[in-house]
């Protein structure tokens, strides 16, 4: 039996007046996701419970089969795991965006939580920047890593043995991307260690705010970095392997650094594809191919698309809509093609979370999930989209039990 999952990032959303009363899944023309709706089941599942973050970290644990209850520590180890930083039990990792926040009448606004999808290689000569200051100042003894990732996406790493680090569960902190265009006096950093990572905040504005970087950038007629914003922090996670847990060996294909993590604390592959942004302009079809090719290697193949949530963080419906279809085109319809010479097989269909395009956050709630293939029977529907999910008998409320029916079903 082959296994593909597509995670469409954030696809799910509430209809849209510009729309005509459709959400993006309805109003997007998808015909191959159709047809396996035809001929599978179309249900529904909460990957994101209210008791927890509605984010990416939560709902793709649950999507791949893992209980956020049992194995959440936070979103910034699993991004470290993706770059093969080893966490010590003392050990913390904090998620640090690159941001830019504009002083206003009102107050401090997020204006842009990717400081206008600053390059790589800016962000890291930022963080460089950072990492010179902080090695200089005796108080934090060595214990500080400012990491780079990819683009706005990067990691402070606290080594807890060279300086015990303040931060307890009870610590709060507020991803940036939820406060897109909101004064964010209240979305600082609170409880214990909160006072440390405000303070390492406002002195990485200090050091940007003539950084030849941003010069050049605000010379180009783009968004500087302002600051960092710092937040997702946790220690070391632990996952059983997925192939312990369920039986088939998998791999990954993603843009998204979260994602890689979280793959590797599963044990699976992960498949660089060339041209995957973790944007609106990656190269869907080379995803396609990428992982119509890993089909002969592995048992399950999952791709991940971030696009659809991008554009939902940036209110652009119309945008959202072409990335739902060419997920379908260019992804879902190719590897549909390649399971039916493969003899047995089966598709899952499913976004991690809703993601609004009205309040460009995610948010909580369930999305729709097609599970089409060998052994499953057909439940009536002819279309893959969030109005027939909402009508079926099929739920998982607990999200996670979706992997197992996915895995098992007869």
């Amino acid at each position: 039996m082959k296994y593909v999952i597509v995670i469409p990032d954030g696809a799910a959303d509430e209809p849209q007046e510009s729309l005509g009363g459709k959400t993006p899944l309805e109003a997007a023309a998808t015909p191959h996701m159709d047809a396996l709706a035809k001929q599978g089941v179309v249900a529904r599942a909460c990957h994101t419970p209210k008791a927890l973050p509605a984010g990416s970290e939560i709902g793709n644990l649950s999507l791949l089969g893992y209980n956020p209850f049992e194995h959440f520590t936070g979103r910034a180890p699993m991004e470290a795991a993706a770059q093969g930083i080893e966490l010590a039990p003392a050990d913390w990792a904090v998620r640090c965006n690159l941001v830019t926040i504009d002083h206003q009448a009102d107050g401090p606004v997020m204006v842009d939580f990717t400081a206008g999808h600053i390059s790589t290689e800016e962000s890291t000569a930022l963080l460089a920047e950072v990492q010179r200051a902080i090695a200089s100042d005796a108080r934090w003894r060595g214990a500080l890593e400012f990491t780079p990732g990819v683009s706005y996406r990067n990691l402070l790493i606290w080594r807890g043995a060279k300086l015990p680090a303040p931060f307890t569960l009870d610590t709060r902190t507020q991803a940036p991307h939820d406060w897109t265009d909101l004064v964010i006096e209240d979305a600082h950093p609170k409880g214990p260690g909160g006072d440390v990572l405000v303070e390492l905040m406002e002195a990485t504005a200090r050091l940007f705010a003539d950084h030849p970087v941003n010069r050049a950038r605000v010379a180009a007629g783009k968004r500087p970095a302002t600051s960092v914003w710092l937040w997702g922090q946790g220690g070391a996670p632990s996952l059983a392997p997925f192939a312990e847990k369920y039986g088939p060996q998998g791999a990954m294909i993603t843009a998204v650094d979260l994602l890689r993590g979280i793959a590797a604390l599963v044990g699976w592959d992960r498949i660089e594809v060339p041209g995957a942004t973790g944007y609106l302009d990656t190269d869907y079809a080379a995803k396609g191919r990428y992982a119509i090719e890993a089909l002969d290697r592995y048992d399950l193949v999952c791709v991940h698309v971030e696009a659809p949530d991008e554009a939902s963080h940036e209110g652009r419906v119309e945008e959202k809509v072409k990335a739902i279809e060419a997920i379908d085109r260019e992804i879902v319809g190719p590897l549909v093609e390649a399971l039916e010479r493969c003899g047995k097989w089966r598709i899952m269909v499913s976004p991690d979370h809703p993601t609004f395009l009205s309040t460009k956050k995610h948010t909580h709630g369930n999305v729709p999930v097609c599970l089409a293939g060998t052994g499953i029977a057909a439940d009536g529907f002819d279309a893959y989209h969030d109005r027939n999910a909402a009508a079926s008998s099929t739920a998982f409320d607990e999200g996670w039990d979706a992997m197992r029916w996915f895995i098992d079903a007869r």
